[in-house]
């Protein structure tokens, strides 16, 4: 018989932060890309960004009839944002760098290559244990 202790949240492993360097253009004085330090998301977290990046829109031709829409940039802007431990996103002194006050814009300010955007939004796709591949599976069928 299995001990219900075993599954009480101290015997939960960590998950350890990862690093990646999402863009090429930001280097240390060796000319290296900087690496960033990532985290994993919570099921909550990832829940609370859904529903913050989701509206009701109306069915055309189909008046009370609604359905959801999911900005799906959005869910990966937040995403990457709460994903992202340093640099600081909320850091006010980086932000004045960039000229924005928020972390989603300093976001696509220092990674402003689209190639190098899509990676690291594949990278925390991945880190949060999303299956890219099989997500396209699935919508093809």
């Amino acid at each position: 018989m299995n001990d219900i202790r075993a599954y009480f949240k101290e015997n939960k492993k960590q998950k350890e932060h990862q690093f990646y360097a999402p863009t090429s253009s930001l280097c240390d004085e060796n000319g290296e890309p900087l690496k960033w330090e990532f985290r994993r998301l919570t099921s909550r977290e990832v829940e609370d960004i859904r529903e913050n990046n989701t509206v009701e829109v109306q069915i055309p031709g189909k008046p009370g009839m609604f359905r959801n829409r999911v900005n799906v940039a959005g869910v990966n802007r937040d995403m990457i944002c709460a994903s992202v431990v340093n640099p600081n996103l909320l850091n006010a002194e980086l932000q004045d760098s960039y000229g924005v006050k928020t972390p989603g814009d300093l976001l696509q300010e220092m990674v402003d290559s689209p190639g190098e955007y899509d990676e690291l939004a594949a990278f925390v796709t991945k880190l949060n244990d999303y299956d890219i591949e099989k997500e396209i599976e699935v919508a093809k069928n």
